[in-house]
């Protein structure tokens, strides 16, 4: 199993918030060179940067923590203790969709100390 495979065979709630997790990464990615490209004026964007950076890493254990609640409502559904290579690609889904969040908080991190420091110097310019 690789990692597109958990992507590809997770669940449809848990796929759409790794796919928005990795849009919202590329999007940093995306912001940040279009603020460095926009010469001396201060654009907007910041904002977005800020809320992926709290955000990114809530989102990711929010869908972790839910991953684990189905799966432990399913073992509980079922009545005996299921072997551990039935159990992992749920458990490989929910720490895939956290490492997600991480990744996408990390990235904000980085794209925002670039942004801010990108306005420090044009403002102290001015």
């Amino acid at each position: 199993m690789t990692t597109l495979d958990i992507l590809l065979n997770a669940d449809p709630a848990m796929k759409l918030m790794m796919l928005l997790l990795i849009a919202a990464s590329l999007a940093a990615v995306g912001l940040t060179v279009r603020k460095l490209m926009s010469g001396q004026t201060l654009t907007g964007g910041s904002t977005f940067l800020q809320a992926l950076r709290l955000g990114g890493p809530l989102i990711g254990l929010l869908g972790a923590a839910y991953n684990v609640l189905i799966i432990n409502i399913a073992i509980a559904n079922i009545g005996e203790q299921p072997s551990y290579p039935v159990l992992a690609p749920g458990i490989a889904e929910g720490a895939l969709l956290f490492v997600l969040g991480l990744i996408a908080g990390l990235i904000a991190v980085i794209c925002n100390w670039i942004v801010e420091a990108r306005i420090d110097r044009a403002v102290l310019r001015s």
